[in-house]
Protein backbone atom coordinates (compact mmCIF):
# COMPACT_ATOMS: atom_id res chain seq x y z
CA UNK A 1 0.00 0.00 0.00
CA UNK A 2 2.64 2.44 1.06
CA UNK A 3 4.71 1.10 -2.08
CA UNK A 4 1.93 2.14 -4.38
CA UNK A 5 1.01 5.45 -2.86
CA UNK A 6 4.84 6.34 -3.07
CA UNK A 7 4.98 5.27 -6.53
CA UNK A 8 1.77 7.39 -7.20
CA UNK A 9 3.40 10.73 -5.75
CA UNK A 10 6.27 9.94 -8.04
CA UNK A 11 4.21 10.23 -11.13
CA UNK A 12 2.51 13.13 -9.72
CA UNK A 13 5.18 15.34 -8.85
CA UNK A 14 8.34 16.81 -10.72
CA UNK A 15 10.01 13.68 -9.07
CA UNK A 16 11.60 12.11 -12.03
CA UNK A 17 14.96 14.39 -11.26
CA UNK A 18 16.16 12.31 -8.45
CA UNK A 19 15.59 8.64 -8.57
CA UNK A 20 17.85 7.67 -5.37
CA UNK A 21 19.05 9.36 -2.63
CA UNK A 22 22.84 8.86 -0.81
CA UNK A 23 23.11 8.14 2.45
CA UNK A 24 26.66 9.36 2.60
CA UNK A 25 26.85 7.80 6.53
CA UNK A 26 27.31 4.30 4.49
CA UNK A 27 29.82 5.59 2.43
CA UNK A 28 31.90 7.31 5.41
CA UNK A 29 32.25 4.00 7.14
CA UNK A 30 32.59 1.82 3.97
CA UNK A 31 36.19 2.20 4.41
CA UNK A 32 35.74 0.26 7.64
CA UNK A 33 33.62 -2.64 6.35
CA UNK A 34 34.92 -5.57 8.40
CA UNK A 35 34.62 -3.56 11.71
CA UNK A 36 31.56 -1.82 11.28
CA UNK A 37 29.77 -4.79 9.50
CA UNK A 38 30.46 -6.49 12.67
CA UNK A 39 29.43 -3.65 15.18
CA UNK A 40 25.96 -3.33 13.22
CA UNK A 41 25.17 -6.95 13.06
CA UNK A 42 26.04 -7.60 16.73
CA UNK A 43 23.58 -4.72 17.72
CA UNK A 44 21.33 -6.28 15.34
CA UNK A 45 21.31 -9.71 16.41
CA UNK A 46 21.17 -8.10 19.98
CA UNK A 47 18.12 -6.42 19.71
CA UNK A 48 16.38 -9.09 17.73
CA UNK A 49 17.08 -11.33 20.66
CA UNK A 50 16.56 -9.44 23.53
CA UNK A 51 13.11 -7.74 22.11
CA UNK A 52 11.92 -11.23 21.69
CA UNK A 53 12.74 -12.42 24.82
CA UNK A 54 10.77 -9.88 26.20
CA UNK A 55 7.45 -10.52 24.96
CA UNK A 56 8.16 -14.32 24.64
CA UNK A 57 8.45 -13.92 28.51
CA UNK A 58 5.55 -11.38 29.05
CA UNK A 59 3.51 -13.87 27.05
CA UNK A 60 4.27 -17.24 28.62
CA UNK A 61 4.78 -16.07 32.39
CA UNK A 62 1.18 -15.41 33.90
CA UNK A 63 2.70 -12.98 36.57
CA UNK A 64 3.47 -10.54 33.74
CA UNK A 65 0.29 -10.16 32.75
CA UNK A 66 -0.33 -6.89 33.68
CA UNK A 67 -0.55 -3.33 32.32
CA UNK A 68 3.07 -2.28 32.58
CA UNK A 69 4.07 -5.50 30.69
CA UNK A 70 1.53 -5.23 28.27
CA UNK A 71 2.86 -1.67 27.14
CA UNK A 72 6.51 -2.96 27.57
CA UNK A 73 5.89 -6.19 25.14
CA UNK A 74 3.95 -3.29 22.70
CA UNK A 75 7.12 -1.06 23.09
CA UNK A 76 9.81 -4.58 22.72
CA UNK A 77 7.92 -5.13 19.57
CA UNK A 78 8.36 -1.17 18.45
CA UNK A 79 12.59 -1.43 19.01
CA UNK A 80 12.39 -4.84 16.48
CA UNK A 81 10.87 -2.48 14.10
CA UNK A 82 13.33 0.18 14.19
CA UNK A 83 16.27 -2.11 14.25
CA UNK A 84 14.37 -4.32 11.08
CA UNK A 85 14.01 -0.74 9.34
CA UNK A 86 17.02 0.92 9.86
CA UNK A 87 20.09 -1.96 10.08
CA UNK A 88 19.65 -4.23 7.13
CA UNK A 89 19.89 -1.44 5.08
CA UNK A 90 23.20 0.02 6.73
CA UNK A 91 24.66 -3.72 6.61
CA UNK A 92 23.92 -4.65 2.91
CA UNK A 93 25.54 -0.46 2.01
CA UNK A 94 28.49 -1.33 4.24
CA UNK A 95 29.19 -4.55 2.00
CA UNK A 96 28.55 -2.82 -1.56
CA UNK A 97 30.48 -0.30 -0.79
CA UNK A 98 27.44 2.21 -1.11
CA UNK A 99 24.87 4.47 0.53
CA UNK A 100 23.01 4.61 -2.59
CA UNK A 101 18.55 4.22 -2.03
CA UNK A 102 15.84 4.65 -4.39
CA UNK A 103 13.43 7.33 -4.07
CA UNK A 104 10.79 4.81 -2.92
CA UNK A 105 12.75 2.61 -1.01
CA UNK A 106 13.87 5.78 0.79
CA UNK A 107 10.52 7.10 1.66
CA UNK A 108 9.64 3.58 2.61
CA UNK A 109 12.00 3.89 5.09
CA UNK A 110 10.56 6.75 6.26
CA UNK A 111 6.92 5.73 6.64
CA UNK A 112 7.47 3.35 8.68
CA UNK A 113 10.49 4.89 10.77
CA UNK A 114 8.30 7.78 11.42
CA UNK A 115 5.41 5.46 12.72
CA UNK A 116 7.63 3.46 15.12
CA UNK A 117 8.67 6.76 16.29
CA UNK A 118 5.32 8.32 17.10
CA UNK A 119 4.18 4.69 18.51
CA UNK A 120 6.95 4.67 20.88
CA UNK A 121 6.87 8.09 22.23
CA UNK A 122 2.99 7.17 23.06
CA UNK A 123 3.68 4.19 24.77
CA UNK A 124 6.13 5.56 26.92
CA UNK A 125 3.27 8.02 27.91
CA UNK A 126 1.11 5.50 28.66
CA UNK A 127 3.39 3.78 30.68
CA UNK A 128 3.90 6.82 32.90
CA UNK A 129 0.05 7.33 32.96
CA UNK A 130 0.52 3.32 34.61
CA UNK A 131 2.63 4.08 36.68
CA UNK A 132 0.79 7.22 38.24
CA UNK A 133 -2.11 5.53 38.57
CA UNK A 134 -0.21 2.41 40.45
CA UNK A 135 1.39 4.58 42.77
CA UNK A 136 -0.58 7.45 43.19
CA UNK A 137 -4.19 5.72 42.95
CA UNK A 138 -3.26 2.21 44.05
CA UNK A 139 -6.79 1.66 45.45
CA UNK A 140 -8.42 2.14 41.83
CA UNK A 141 -5.93 1.04 40.19
CA UNK A 142 -7.66 -2.29 38.39
CA UNK A 143 -10.45 0.13 37.57
CA UNK A 144 -8.75 2.81 35.44
CA UNK A 145 -5.88 0.57 34.24
CA UNK A 146 -8.29 -2.17 32.93
CA UNK A 147 -7.69 -4.41 29.90
CA UNK A 148 -9.78 -2.48 27.80
CA UNK A 149 -7.95 0.85 28.81
CA UNK A 150 -4.38 -1.05 27.83
CA UNK A 151 -6.15 -2.17 24.53
CA UNK A 152 -7.19 1.70 23.80
CA UNK A 153 -4.01 3.25 24.70
CA UNK A 154 -1.97 0.43 22.46
CA UNK A 155 -4.76 1.41 19.30
CA UNK A 156 -4.18 4.95 20.02
CA UNK A 157 -0.37 4.70 19.90
CA UNK A 158 -0.09 2.77 16.90
CA UNK A 159 -3.46 4.29 14.87
CA UNK A 160 -1.31 7.82 15.72
CA UNK A 161 1.85 6.06 14.04
CA UNK A 162 0.39 5.06 11.19
CA UNK A 163 -1.60 8.54 10.70
CA UNK A 164 1.12 11.23 11.15
CA UNK A 165 3.49 8.63 9.20
CA UNK A 166 1.33 8.93 6.37
CA UNK A 167 0.59 12.43 6.12
CA UNK A 168 4.06 13.18 6.67
CA UNK A 169 5.66 10.96 4.21
CA UNK A 170 2.98 11.92 1.49
CA UNK A 171 3.74 15.47 1.80
CA UNK A 172 7.30 15.30 1.90
CA UNK A 173 7.32 12.53 -1.12
CA UNK A 174 5.56 15.20 -3.24
CA UNK A 175 8.22 17.98 -2.79
CA UNK A 176 10.41 18.71 -6.05
CA UNK A 177 13.84 16.89 -5.39
CA UNK A 178 16.04 18.65 -8.12
CA UNK A 179 19.65 19.18 -6.93
CA UNK A 180 21.82 17.40 -4.28
CA UNK A 181 20.46 13.92 -3.57
CA UNK A 182 23.10 13.48 -0.84
CA UNK A 183 22.13 13.71 2.90
CA UNK A 184 24.46 12.86 6.04
CA UNK A 185 22.50 9.48 7.52
CA UNK A 186 22.47 6.14 7.76
CA UNK A 187 19.37 6.27 7.17
CA UNK A 188 15.96 8.04 5.46
CA UNK A 189 14.49 10.61 8.09
CA UNK A 190 11.96 13.36 7.24
CA UNK A 191 13.88 16.73 8.01
CA UNK A 192 17.13 15.85 6.25
CA UNK A 193 14.96 15.13 3.01
CA UNK A 194 12.95 18.40 3.59
CA UNK A 195 16.17 19.94 3.68
CA UNK A 196 16.94 18.55 0.17
CA UNK A 197 14.36 19.97 -1.15
CA UNK A 198 14.58 22.92 -4.02
CA UNK A 199 10.69 23.34 -3.87
CA UNK A 200 8.62 25.83 -1.65
CA UNK A 201 8.52 23.55 1.54
CA UNK A 202 6.42 25.33 4.12
CA UNK A 203 3.92 22.72 5.17
CA UNK A 204 5.93 20.07 5.08
CA UNK A 205 7.94 22.25 7.56
CA UNK A 206 4.86 23.04 9.34
CA UNK A 207 3.92 19.39 9.35
CA UNK A 208 6.53 18.12 11.07
CA UNK A 209 7.11 21.04 13.68
CA UNK A 210 3.47 20.32 14.36
CA UNK A 211 4.20 16.29 14.74
CA UNK A 212 7.60 17.01 16.77
CA UNK A 213 5.16 19.35 19.35
CA UNK A 214 2.26 16.73 19.46
CA UNK A 215 4.15 13.22 19.50
CA UNK A 216 7.27 14.53 21.41
CA UNK A 217 7.22 17.77 23.31
CA UNK A 218 2.95 17.03 24.30
CA UNK A 219 3.82 13.44 25.65
CA UNK A 220 7.12 14.28 27.51
CA UNK A 221 5.87 17.02 29.16
CA UNK A 222 2.81 14.23 30.25
CA UNK A 223 5.56 12.30 31.40
CA UNK A 224 7.17 14.57 33.04
CA UNK A 225 4.04 15.78 34.86
CA UNK A 226 3.18 12.14 35.76
CA UNK A 227 6.65 11.76 37.45
CA UNK A 228 5.98 15.38 39.22
CA UNK A 229 2.88 13.31 41.37
CA UNK A 230 4.63 10.22 41.58
CA UNK A 231 7.80 11.70 43.33
CA UNK A 232 5.62 14.10 45.79
CA UNK A 233 3.78 10.66 46.35
CA UNK A 234 6.84 8.86 47.49
CA UNK A 235 8.57 11.95 49.27
CA UNK A 236 4.96 11.31 51.70
CA UNK A 237 5.64 7.75 51.97
CA UNK A 238 6.57 7.31 55.74
CA UNK A 239 9.34 4.90 55.48
CA UNK A 240 12.40 4.77 53.61
CA UNK A 241 12.01 1.05 52.21
CA UNK A 242 8.85 1.81 51.30
CA UNK A 243 10.42 4.80 49.08
CA UNK A 244 12.69 2.72 47.70
CA UNK A 245 10.32 0.00 46.55
CA UNK A 246 7.46 2.24 44.94
CA UNK A 247 10.46 4.01 43.43
CA UNK A 248 12.10 0.80 42.14
CA UNK A 249 9.29 0.06 39.67
CA UNK A 250 9.73 3.30 37.81
CA UNK A 251 13.53 3.48 37.17
CA UNK A 252 13.54 1.31 34.17
CA UNK A 253 10.98 3.37 33.13
CA UNK A 254 12.67 6.77 33.84
CA UNK A 255 15.79 5.13 32.21
CA UNK A 256 14.42 4.54 29.25
CA UNK A 257 12.58 7.81 28.85
CA UNK A 258 15.60 9.34 29.27
CA UNK A 259 17.51 7.75 26.49
CA UNK A 260 14.90 8.11 23.65
CA UNK A 261 13.76 11.54 24.94
CA UNK A 262 17.23 12.84 25.92
CA UNK A 263 18.66 12.02 22.14
CA UNK A 264 15.71 13.16 20.02
CA UNK A 265 16.01 16.65 22.44
CA UNK A 266 19.00 16.81 21.89
CA UNK A 267 19.08 16.32 18.29
CA UNK A 268 16.02 18.25 17.06
CA UNK A 269 17.51 21.67 19.50
CA UNK A 270 20.64 21.23 17.56
CA UNK A 271 21.46 23.86 14.64
CA UNK A 272 21.00 22.72 11.10
CA UNK A 273 24.56 24.20 10.18
CA UNK A 274 27.45 21.87 8.83
CA UNK A 275 29.26 21.54 12.04
CA UNK A 276 26.47 19.75 14.01
CA UNK A 277 26.16 17.18 11.37
CA UNK A 278 28.28 14.52 12.45
CA UNK A 279 27.11 15.24 16.42
CA UNK A 280 23.68 15.28 14.56
CA UNK A 281 24.68 11.61 12.89
CA UNK A 282 25.92 10.20 16.13
CA UNK A 283 22.75 11.38 18.20
CA UNK A 284 20.05 9.66 15.55
CA UNK A 285 22.04 6.49 15.87
CA UNK A 286 21.87 6.13 19.61
CA UNK A 287 18.10 6.89 19.40
CA UNK A 288 17.58 4.15 16.24
CA UNK A 289 19.86 1.71 16.87
CA UNK A 290 21.55 1.63 20.61
CA UNK A 291 18.54 2.30 22.41
CA UNK A 292 16.60 -0.27 21.22
CA UNK A 293 19.20 -2.40 21.99
CA UNK A 294 19.78 -1.03 25.52
CA UNK A 295 15.80 -1.03 26.41
CA UNK A 296 15.56 -5.08 26.98
CA UNK A 297 19.07 -5.15 28.94
CA UNK A 298 17.28 -2.00 31.24
CA UNK A 299 14.14 -4.32 32.15
CA UNK A 300 16.00 -7.33 32.86
CA UNK A 301 18.41 -6.14 34.87
CA UNK A 302 16.42 -3.13 36.70
CA UNK A 303 13.12 -5.51 37.16
CA UNK A 304 13.58 -8.08 39.39
CA UNK A 305 10.26 -9.67 37.99
CA UNK A 306 11.32 -9.45 34.42
CA UNK A 307 14.89 -11.44 35.94
CA UNK A 308 12.77 -14.11 37.94
CA UNK A 309 10.89 -14.83 34.68
CA UNK A 310 14.33 -15.59 32.78
CA UNK A 311 15.73 -17.41 35.46
CA UNK A 312 12.32 -19.77 35.61
CA UNK A 313 12.36 -20.13 31.97
CA UNK A 314 16.03 -21.34 32.13
CA UNK A 315 15.36 -23.33 34.87
CA UNK A 316 12.57 -25.56 33.25
CA UNK A 317 15.14 -25.60 30.12
CA UNK A 318 17.48 -27.15 32.03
Amino acid sequence: MVHILLERSIKLGNQSRVTEFTLLAIGYVSHFKPLIFTIFLIVFLMTVIGNSLIIFLVRLNISLHTPMYFFLSNLSFVELCYTSITIPNILYGTIKGSGAISFVGCFTQVYFFTLCATAECSLLAAMACDRYVAICRPLRYTVIISRRVCAYFAIFAWLSGVINSTVNTLVTSKLNFCGSNSMNRFYCEVQPLIRLSCSDTYISDVLATLSATVFGVSFLLLILMSYSFILRAILKMPSASSRHKTFSTCTSHITVVVLYFGALTFMYLLPSDSSSQWLDLAVSIIYSTMTPMLNPIIYSLRNHQVKEALNNLMRCNY
